[in-house]
C-alpha cells in the first residue's frame, strides 16, 4: 500500500497538527505501509508543472489519499483524487470551536471557516478527527460524510531521556521548586490568562514551553501576557527540543478551553508528570479525574489542585504512574493500526469500521 500522508505548509506550521502528522507517518511505516509525503511529482506544485509537460505527470502516484490540513494545496489533492477514483481521506484537525481565540480577529473568521469546512470535509470518502467530541462537533455543521475517530496517539520512543534535560532547562529559565508548566502554542484559547493569574495567586514557578505570535496575528491577551507577564512566569518560546519542557517541569498544568484531543497532555503522561487540565467534554473521553489527573473548572479549583500537589509527593507518583498507564493506551502500534484499517476499507470500496 503507498498512501499519501500529506501536511501543506509544513515547513511554516507549528504544534499539535505537525505533532499529529508526523505521528500518523511513523505508525504508517511500523504497520509496513509506503509513505508518500509531496502528492507532488517534483516535491513542489510549481516545479511539478514542468514533468507535467514532460508528460511524467504533475501528481505523485499513491493508493489512498490522506490530507491533514484545509488549504488549496490539500483543495487540490482532494480534486486530483475525486477525478482519478483514489480513496480521500481528510483528517479534521481544525474546527471552528478551536479556531476560536487563538489569533487576532479570529473571532470574526469563525463563520466563514465554519462554512468553509463543512464544503472541505464534505468531499472525503472519509473524515478522521481524534476525539468523538470533534466529531460531534462536526456532526453539528453538518459534515455529509462518514466521520470516524482516530487517537492522535502519543510518540513514546520521542521523549526518551526527557529527565538528563532537567538541571541545564531550569538554570537556563531560572526555575526552582515545584515548575508549574504548560507545552505548546501560547493561546487564550489555551487558557493563557487562567494560567498567569494562577502564577499571580501562588508561590510557583510557572514556564510556558512554546511560540508565541509577536507581530499584527498576535491577540491582545498573547501580547498584553507575553509582554509584561507576572514575575514568577517564564514565556520560553520557542524550544529546539520538547524533552526540555518535560525534563524541567513537574505538575503539567493546561487550563484550555477548547480541543480536539490534547497531545502536550498525553506527551505530559508519557513522562509521568501529574496532569491539572480543565474540565472539559473532550477530556471525558480520555482521562479520570482523581485517577490519571486532576480536573478543574474555577481558578480556585486549579489553584487548590496545585497547592494539594505540592503538599502530598504520594499524590504526584499516584497520578504521573497512572497517567504512564494512559498514554500507553495511545501508542503510534494502535493508531497504525487503525489507519491501515481505515484504508483498506476504502480500497475494497466499504465504509471503513467504528474504532
Amino acid at each position: 500500500m503507498r498512501t499519501l500522508d500529506y501536511l501543506e505548509f509544513e515547513d511554516r506550521l507549528r504544534g499539535g497538527i505537525v505533532t499529529a502528522t508526523r505521528q500518523q507517518r511513523a505508525a504508517l511505516r511500523e504497520q509496513g505501509v509506503d509513505v508518500v509525503e509531496s502528492p507532488w511529482r517534483a516535491d513542489d506544485p510549481v516545479r511539478s508543472l514542468g514533468t507535467a509537460f514532460a508528460g511524467m505527470g504533475y501528481f505523485e502516484e499513491y493508493d489512498v489519499a490522506h490530507c491533514n490540513t484545509i488549504g488549496p494545496g490539500s483543495l487540490a489533492v482532494a480534486r486530483h483524487a475525486k477525478r482519478e477514483g483514489i480513496p480521500l481521506v481528510l483528517h479534521a484537525h481544525t474546527t471552528g470551536e478551536d479556531f476560536a481565540e487563538s489569533f487576532r480577529y479570529s473571532e470574526a473568521a469563525i463563520p466563514a471557516l465554519k462554512r468553509y469546512l463543512k464544503r472541505f470535509y464534505a468531499q472525503a470518502d472519509v473524515v478522521l478527527c481524534p476525539s468523538d467530541y470533534t466529531r460531534r462537533v462536526l456532526e453539528s455543521y453538518p459534515v455529509e460524510a462518514p466521520i470516524r475517530t482516530v487517537s492522535n496517539g502519543v510518540d513514546v520512543e520521542s521523549l526518551k531521556g526527557y529527565e538528563s534535560f532537567r538541571e541545564e532547562t531550569r538554570e537556563r529559565f531560572d526555575l526552582e521548586g515545584m515548575v508549574v508548566f504548560s507545552v505548546g502554542e501560547v493561546f487564550e484559547r489555551k487558557g493563557l490568562s487562567t494560567f498567569c493569574r494562577l502564577a499571580e495567586e501562588t508561590d510557583y514557578d510557572f514556564a510556558w514551553f512554546g511560540h508565541y505570535e509577536t507581530g499584527p496575528a498576535a491577540s491582545e491577551e498573547v501580547r498584553t501576557w507575553t509582554q509584561n507577564p507576572p514575575e514568577n512566569v517564564t514565556f520560553t518560546g520557542f524550544v529546539d527540543d520538547k524533552r526540555m519542557a518535560f525534563g524541567a517541569g513537574d505538575v503539567y498544568c493546561f487550563p484550555t478551553k477548547n480541543e480536539n484531543q490534547g497531545i502536550a497532555v498525553l506527551e505530559a503522561m508519557a513522562t509521568g508528570k501529574p496532569v491539572v487540565i480543565r474540565d472539559i467534554p473532550v477530556f471525558d473521553e480520555f482521562f479520570e479525574d482523581g485517577h490519571d489527573c486532576l480536573k478543574c473548572e474555577t481558578r480556585a479549583e486549579f489553584r487548590e489542585a496545585l497547592d494539594r500537589l505540592a503538599d502530598d509527593p504520594a499524590l504526584r507518583e499516584r497520578l504521573g504512574a497512572n497517567a504512564r498507564e494512559t498514554a500507553n493506551e495511545h501508542s503510534l502500534a494502535r493508531v497504525g493500526e487503525r489507519l491501515v484499517d481505515v484504508y483498506e476499507a476504502l480500497l475494497n470500496e466499504e465504509t471503513p469500521p467504528e474504532q
